[in-house]
């Protein structure tokens, strides 16, 4: 249970458009000194990086 509180609390997913007008779904680690993002065409792709994704900062 802690680790998908870690989840939750610490990355977001969310939508917007690039410049060529299409929807883009992007994962973001909020964590302060992390700086990890990426962005996906589709938003279970977007998911599963951000289960994934291994934060380097404690």
């Amino acid at each position: 249970m802690p680790a998908r509180d870690h989840f939750h609390s610490v990355m977001r997913i969310g939508t917007h458009r690039d410049r060529h007008g299409r929807t883009k779904h992007a994962a973001v680690c909020t964590n302060d000194r992390c700086g990890w993002s990426a962005d996906y065409t589709a938003q279970s792709a977007a998911q599963l990086a951000a289960r994934t994704h291994r934060c380097k900062v404690s």
